[in-house]
């Protein structure tokens, strides 16, 4: 990525939370208070945009990552509720993605920079 590029990562679920049973949301978010680590699936693309103003303060092309949760919206909601974080296994979808390719390509790589530790120069 550059200085004009930013990615943008969204979770999207496909039940609303109101579905989601209380009692196993709070069944989960006590095993995350003690540090648990969960996992949720989802089904992920990868979309790039162009920006929509000719300059501003946001002028960057957009990469966006939607994540289409398939399982684990309790878990979700948990985490946002113990605001602890939950391990996401996602199948990024070449086909599906509006961006080409190459650029879908990109994105493990571009993850695992994001989530490196940052030194101190």
């Amino acid at each position: 990525m550059d200085a004009e590029t930013h990615l943008y990562e969204f979770v999207v679920p496909m039940v609303p939370p109101s579905w989601n049973n209380e009692e196993r949301v709070a069944r989960y978010a006590a095993e995350l208070a003690r540090s648990a680590k969960l996992s949720a699936v989802a089904v992920s693309t990868l979309d790039i945009c162009a920006p929509a103003v000719e300059r501003g303060p946001d002028y960057y092309t957009h990469w966006a990552l939607t994540h289409f949760l398939l399982d684990g919206h309790h878990k979700m909601q948990a985490a946002a509720i113990a605001e602890r974080p939950v391990q996401l296994l996602s199948l990024l979808s070449v086909d599906a993605s509006l961006a080409p390719p190459e650029k879908v390509g990109r994105v493990p790589a571009l993850r695992q920079a994001a989530q490196a530790p940052r030194r101190a120069h």
